[in-house]
């Protein structure tokens, strides 16, 4: 039996997930190599014509960037020179790339260094990974949290500390692919301020099969109820939800792929994970081509965007608010609609829809 506490529960079940049902895959592919093309992270999920994947882009948006996107992603720490990731991740405050003595922000019980959070899991490089293969402009701070041998008492408020520097760095997006049943004021707060500053926070629904809406089951921060939280589900290969995947149809706001998503891994390896980790990844790096196409696009405007630029599937009737899944093209379409006179419009017509 494994046991799941609090600001604990994402990682482990991806971890669990991964033990049991892609160990044997990740063996052998995670030789050290250097990929060539995003093509080969994300595998299914970035795949043209496959039902089930995010439907990217096919047009190059970099000359059309008005904003330099920045990320947090509050996780295990990150690879920052991981072959796939060498120009994305920056250092502690996102004002210059990384380098050896100062690639981002450790906040973790007992951190040796503040400005190396070497990622020891696993989990955040592998988030890393998603986003870049979405969208290869993002600027990726790297904030850490998590310590395994810390109790949920200390992981809670290094998560806390962790999210109250994202805020005061005035990022773009937080990447939060973790959280637990236990909901936290300290917590709440600093997502409000989150709110108050214009920064979107995309949350995993967790990683337990329940229905989140139910009051026993609620799971944080995704059930905090902000208008600048977009909270994240798990779909497979087929469109379906994966088994694991927590849900609600209030709750839960849009689905994407995390089910066998293939990325970077620590010591310049590659590998599967399976989880709503990986969904947030997904969801993050779309969200982060509008904000880089529009500005101007609230926390608010960008979820509303997400969520009606859905692919509505049967198969997640009634398991997110959006009753679909993610469409990087459509999510193009739908910001350029909102933002744009129609005289004025120009990327539509250059997708292939």
């Amino acid at each position: 039996m494994v046991l799941f506490t609090p600001r604990k529960m994402t990682i482990l079940s991806a971890l669990l997930i991964f033990l049991m049902s892609a160990f044997a895959s990740v063996a052998s592919d995670n030789t050290t190599k250097t990929i060539a093309s995003s093509n080969e992270i994300g595998n299914w999920a970035l795949e043209k014509n496959q039902k089930a994947s995010i439907n990217a882009l096919t047009v190059d948006i970099a000359p059309l960037i008005k904003h330099p996107v920045t990320i947090a992603v509050i996780d295990t720490g990150i690879q920052f020179d991981h072959p796939f990731l060498m120009g994305s991740v920056t250092n502690h405050d996102g004002t210059k790339l990384a380098t050896s003595q100062d690639y981002g922000r450790d906040f973790s019980f007992a951190a040796t260094s503040t400005t190396q959070p070497c990622d020891q899991h696993g989990h955040g490089t592998h988030v890393a990974g998603i986003l870049k293969s979405v969208f290869p402009n993002a600027r990726i701070i790297s904030i850490k949290y998590y310590n395994a041998k810390a109790g949920e008492k200390e992981n809670l408020n290094s998560t806390i500390k962790a999210l109250e520097y994202a805020v005061s760095l005035k990022v773009d997006i937080i990447n939060y692919s973790s959280g637990g049943a236990g909901a936290s004021l300290d917590e709440l707060r600093a997502l409000k301020k989150a709110e108050e500053k214009g920064i979107l926070v995309v949350t995993a629904a967790g990683n337990f099969g329940s229905n989140i809406d139910e009051p026993n089951n609620h799971y944080y921060p995704a059930s905090y109820g902000l208008q600048n939280i977009i909270s994240v589900i798990n779909h497979d290969y087929n469109l379906e939800i994966n088994p694991s995947s927590n849900f609600g149809p209030h709750s839960a706001d849009i689905s994407a792929p995390g089910s066998r998503i293939k990325s970077s891994l620590p010591h310049n390896r590659y590998g599967f994970l399976s989880g709503t980790s990986q969904s947030t990844a997904f969801v993050t790096g779309v969200a982060a081509q509008i904000k880089a196409l529009y500005p101007e696009a609230t926390p608010s405007q960008l979820k509303d965007i997400i969520r009606r630029s859905a692919k509505i599937s049967i198969s997640l009737k009634n398991k997110c608010k959006s009753g679909g899944s993610l469409d990087a093209q459509m999510a193009i379409i739908v910001a350029e609609q909102t933002f744009r006179q129609k005289s004025n419009r120009f990327i539509a017509s250059k997708i292939a829809r």
